[in-house]
């Protein structure tokens, strides 16, 4: 999905003092969508049994930890085992999305900090990341898991930031999710919300990011100004 720039009043602001950028993982770095959608639908089936999985459901709290869209829906947290482990057999179907690693390797070579902040755990997102050959690009990985409160809370990007060893208002927060966006908010970093992920445009759009951006090139263009 791509769409033109745009700032919060159609302008496309550019970051200063930019030294670390906070990562979602999936539908920023990874297209993981089928993947995640088939270890639900196969995760229910083995728990729950009878009726269609709620998939639909499922993908619109993207961004939230699994726990936390369990209980959402209802489901029993025995879901949780099933999916993981469907999730780390179908891993080898993941895969980056185009231009990831080129900005990643563009904000190493200038030195700007790197992170992740994902609603998967940190042990399966630090697992992903390694099998794709990137995790040593990112200075800290950071899994629902490992914080008090999952997105949309603050904690996860708070807790990015500390290890990076950077102020709120020394970074961005990039992520497909309004959840992602509001995480970002609440913790006093500017919300970068990318258009190629899982989430509608639209509701992207209507969150009011401080930047939509349609495509990895647009991003990387877009901090390579802030680190020139």
């Amino acid at each position: 999905m791509n769409s033109e720039p745009t700032g919060r009043d159609g302008d496309l602001p550019t970051p200063t003092g930019l030294r670390a950028v906070v990562f979602d993982l999936d539908g920023v770095l990874v297209d993981s969508s089928d993947v995640t959608r088939e270890a639900f639908a196969l995760a229910y089936q083995e728990v729950v049994g009878a009726g269609e999985p709620p998939v639909e459901e499922y993908s619109r709290h993207a961004g939230r930890s699994f726990p936390d869209i369990l209980r959402m829906l209802g489901l029993p947290p025995e879901l949780e085992g099933p999916f993981v482990r469907e999730g780390y057999r179908l891993v080898h179907r993941v895969r980056l999305f185009d231009g990831v690693t080129d900005v990643l390797e563009a904000l190493r070579a200038r030195g700007i900090g790197c992170a992740v902040a994902t609603g998967k755990s940190g042990p399966r997102a630090r697992s992903l990341l390694d099998e794709l050959g990137v995790l040593s690009l990112f200075d800290h990985v950071v899994g629902s898991d490992e914080v008090a409160h999952s997105k949309p809370a603050p904690d996860i990007v708070l807790r990015a930031l500390d290890l990076l060893c950077v102020r709120p208002d020394e970074a961005v927060m990039v992520g497909d999710a309004v959840t992602d966006l509001a995480s970002a908010r609440a913790a006093g970093v500017r919300a970068v919300a990318v258009l190629w992920g899982e989430e509608a445009a639209q509701l992207l759009l209507d969150a009011r990011p401080d930047v939509a951006l349609g495509s990895p090139a647009e991003l990387l263009n877009w901090l390579l100004e802030a680190t020139a």
